[in-house]
């Protein structure tokens, strides 16, 4: 036989559980503006009917419902479009940052304008060709030896500007080194307090959001791969239940390096954590090492992200050569300057500087070798005196212009052509014979105006992967938040429908009191 009083507990539970989706709904609203925030739901759940089965069960015609209750309050996540946000926000990271520093780079070529290497060496072979149509003027002389100076000066400049860039850059890969540890380090944290109430049957959901933040910004520092682990031994863990983040560096295709190279370690039998700071070595102007605290160094450059742009803009050392943006355009300065700079030399002092007797034997330029377009400078006699410019080609005399035209004509000169290369480098102490630098082709001319037109052409690509990227993050973004993020207006509807569904449960104890009264209070009093 069924309870008198069975419906109020029924209607009891109703009330409580609508009362749960009630705090819920307003814990949802509360947190509509809060980053990285997922909506819940409480998850309503029948209890079981009455009567049970078993060998002393009443019968009755059919089992009757008991009302419902609260069975978890769940966060609405879809963790494959996490996966997807982080690949695409792990790009933005690394084309961001690398569009960033070829931009600076572009602002330090500042080409193609007029005060730029190219219009000041034209300014150079400009005052040449005026020199040998007017060898005698001393006012043609002084502009070569002060457009020399121009040249000297802009190379300074140049080499100056992508030092100091490349040193901020090399500062701003710390920043991120220890960005990168410190959120880690959070996530560690977060684990940790997951650890302590998973297993007593909870879904800690707003740990698991701000967890999931912590791992959305690290993904655009570097790429991650997030893998979720429920230890063996981990008490009365639920099934919806999210467990512990193990986290990985992936490489920029998401495929893991062997063996794996843990931010975070989750042990799959006790559940125990482990973290591996990470450590970027430098040395000589470059990286040399991508390590973790514990397990072999990271090979290569190739994880992606905010890191790996500045890297390899910054430059690092790989198996035949340094690599890297600032590098490369440095030792390509500092090529061309010293096979110009030492042809020019060459070539003057081959010639007769105004009213002289003998071959002038006087370098033009002074530079350093290795480190040409930082070093590199007008020779202080030349700028006291510019009638030691060496015009001359086969006398001193004031009509003698041989020398200047073929100065003026070293624009055209190829590489390959240099008469100085295997000839002893002038001003050289001890005496050493010139090595054309590897890589030079075409003239000085092309030559520059190759390495310009790649650096457009590699700052271009990474805007435009920027920009691509950026759009399919955000298509991505608004697809995880149509499914994780607050609806007011949902919010409302929910609100009104608990409401009545409470106050509806409320009148349903009212019934059955009423009934109750009737029963107690009005029935065995005939005949009274």
């Amino acid at each position: 036989m069924r309870s008198t009083f069975m419906g109020l507990e029924t209607a009891r539970r109703g009330m409580f559980t609508q009362q749960s989706a009630l705090y819920t709904t307003g814990h949802n609203i509360s947190n509509a503006n809060t980053p990285g925030y997922s909506r819940q739901r409480v998850n309503f759940t029948q209890t079981t009917p009455y009567p049970t089965i078993g060998m002393n069960s009443p019968y009755l015609p059919g089992q009757t419902g008991t009302g419902v209750e609260a069975g978890s309050v769940q966060r609405i996540r879809e963790s494959f479009l996490d996966t997807q946000y982080r690949n695409e926000n792990n790009k933005i990271g690394y084309y961001g940052t690398l569009s960033e520093s070829l931009t600076k780079m572009e602002e330090i070529m500042n080409e193609p304008t007029d005060s730029g290497l190219h219009a000041t060496l034209e300014k150079f072979w400009k005052s040449l060709q005026d020199l040998s149509s007017h060898t005698e003027n001393s006012g043609a002389r002084d502009v070569v030896a002060a457009s020399g100076q121009m040249v000297a000066d802009t190379l300074n400049y140049y080499y100056n500007s992508l030092n100091r860039v490349q040193d901020d850059i090399g500062s701003e890969i710390d920043v991120k080194t220890k960005e990168i540890n410190a959120l880690v380090s959070q996530i560690n944290n977060i684990n940790k307090q997951i650890a302590k109430v998973e297993p007593h049957g909870y879904l800690p959901n707003d740990l698991y959001d701000e967890r999931d933040l912590l791992v959305d910004n690290l993904s655009s520092l570097i790429n991650v791969k997030v893998t979720n682990v429920i230890p063996a031994e981990y008490g009365n863990v639920k099934s919806m239940a999210e467990g512990l983040y193990n986290i990985e560096v992936v490489q920029e295709d998401g495929t893991s390096y062997d063996p794996p190279r843990n931010l975070i370690s989750v042990d799959k039998t006790t559940g125990s954590i482990g973290t591996n700071e990470l450590e970027v070595v430098k040395a000589d102007g470059v990286v040399t090492e991508v390590k973790l605290q514990n397990g072999p160094p990271i090979p290569g450059i190739n994880f992606s992200g905010q890191l790996a742009g500045l890297i390899e803009s910054y430059g690092y050392k790989s198996t035949d050569g340094n690599k890297g943006h600032f590098p490369a355009m440095i030792d390509n300065l500092n090529k061309m300057t010293e096979a110009f700079a030492n042809e020019f030399n060459y070539v003057h002092s081959q010639g007769y500087s105004l009213g002289g007797t003998g071959k002038s034997g006087l370098p033009f330029f002074s530079f350093t070798t290795g480190n040409a377009a930082k070093t590199i400078a007008m020779n202080q006699a030349i700028l006291d005196k510019p009638e030691l410019i060496a015009a001359g080609l086969s006398s001193g005399a004031s009509g003698d212009n041989g020398n200047a035209q073929i100065l003026a004509d070293l624009k055209k000169r190829n590489f390959t052509a240099y008469e100085s290369v295997g000839k002893p480098i002038p001003g050289s102490n001890p005496t050493k014979n010139f090595v054309l630098p590897d890589g030079l082709t075409g003239n000085l001319d092309s030559f520059y105006s190759g390495i310009i037109g790649k650096l457009g052409v590699d700052s271009q690509s990474a805007q435009k992967n920027n920009s691509n990227s950026a759009i399919l993050a955000d298509s991505v973004n608004k697809s995880r938040e149509s499914v994780s993020a607050v609806s007011l207006d949902e919010e409302m509807t929910n609100m009104i429908k608990f409401q009545h569904a409470y106050n509806a449960s409320a009148r349903n104890i009212t019934v059955i009191d009423e009934m109750l009264d009737k029963i107690i209070n009005g029935m065995g009093v005939v005949g009274r």
